[in-house]
């Protein structure tokens, strides 16, 4: 986690991903996963269609989790317990619970697959109305500390949703949303929403989708292209789509009157899966835009020391098109030869102010601005 973002070293990790379960299990529970050859399969598609993230909603089987492995998919590693009755109103439940979070991430520990642990999974509305927002947070916040101790180099989250997005949990590593919103505007206007909430974190939308079988699967595919789009446009690190297959089951009993899946029962595909592919494949950035000139304006002060490490930042930027104006107000050090070595537009002027440097720099940038230039109380001698 670096800023808003995933990174894998160096390269930004954008999760294109789906979700996965929960399946029926042979005891009639919901939990289990289809046989190792039909996750097989399943993954192999994943991978063809430019997924790279799965969901899932309980804790796979270290088969599992070598499968996706060797198909190259990070698993974000649900683990279930009971949200939806009056946890807190027992110690023994809450400790049992406590318990349950820690044994299944010790039975994960390490894997190369894991892309992090969600320690819980909206947690309806009533439930925190009863027991109170600073008693749930606090309890959230017991498991997430449970979770770092058993694994402590993992990222760890809690899985949100809008009737409990007032609930305060700066110490998750991720902010994570589930989504369904049926109308561009209302969907990007929230997401936007999530951002602010999410402050400095990455955010990622776990789930986003439509029922194909109460609209209709040219329905399910037009919505799912601009879901998909709306999120990463805005900025989000990324998104699971819900869900794979239309195979879907709940305390063990299949439910068959929704159908949310890019895949039906039988694996074969729908006109979502395509879609997202094709959405996939063009994120984060879509093809053929028409990208804004940006100006970069640094304005510097006897800054010789820090500015390498700003200009190699600067060009380090991935971005189409932009220009970078340097605004020496009036340095006696050596900042105009730092900043011939990098090519970059250099303006020398008297020595004046913070402001005026900036003013400067606005009259002769090309394109929309951003500039730098740090708060009194760190530049002492010097501003950047």
């Amino acid at each position: 986690m670096r800023g808003k973002s995933l990174f894998l070293g160096d390269e930004k990790l954008y999760i294109r991903g789906v979700t996965y379960g929960t399946f029926g299990g042979p005891d009639g529970v919901s939990g289990g996963f289809p046989d190792p050859d039909v996750v097989s399969r399943d993954f192999a598609r994943m991978a063809e269609n430019g997924v790279n993230a799965v969901r899932t909603y309980t804790v796979p089987p270290s088969w599992l989790l070598d499968l996706a492995l060797e198909y190259e998919l990070y698993v974000m590693v649900g683990v279930p317990w009971e949200e939806h009755v009056t946890f807190l109103d027992s110690r023994s439940r809450a400790r049992a619970i406590e318990e349950r979070v820690r044994a299944a991430i010790r039975g994960c520990s390490g894997h190369p697959a894991i892309l992090c642990y969600a320690i819980g999974n909206e947690i309806p509305c009533s439930i925190v109305r009863w027991h109170g927002k600073r008693r749930t947070e606090r309890f959230i916040e017991r498991l997430y500390r449970a979770a770092k101790e058993e694994d402590p180099s993992a990222l760890v989250t809690y899985i949100n949703y809008p009737s409990t997005e007032y609930l305060q949990l700066p110490f998750l590593d991720l902010i994570c949303f589930n989504v369904f919103l049926e109308t561009g505007p209302e969907f990007e206007a929230y997401v936007d929403r999530l951002q602010n909430i999410a402050d400095h974190h990455p955010l990622i939308v776990t789930e986003t989708g439509l029922d194909s079988q109460s609209h209709s699967r040219d329905a399910q595919a037009r919505a799912l292209d601009w879901q998909v789009r709306s999120a990463f446009g805005a900025g989000c690190a990324g998104v699971f789509v819900f869900s794979w297959t239309d195979e879907w089951h709940r305390g063990g009993v299949e439910i068959e009157n929704w159908d949310f899946g890019l895949v039906d029962r039988a694996r074969d595909p729908k006109p979502a899966l395509i879609a997202v592919r094709n959405a996939f494949a063009e994120l984060p950035f879509p093809n053929g835009v028409s990208w804004p000139r940006i100006s970069v304006i640094v304005c510097t002060y006897n800054s010789e020391e820090t500015l390498p490490a700003c200009f190699d930042g600067l060009n380090r930027l991935e971005y189409p098109d932009y220009e970078v104006i340097v605004v020496n107000d009036g340095s006696t050090d050596a900042t105009d030869e730092v900043t011939q070595t990098y090519g970059f537009r250099l303006i020398s002027t008297e020595n004046q102010d913070l402001a005026s440097a900036r003013n400067v720099g606005l009259q002769a940038a090309a394109g929309g601005t951003r500039t730098f230039g740090l708060p009194r109380r760190w530049r002492r001698s010097s501003h950047r």
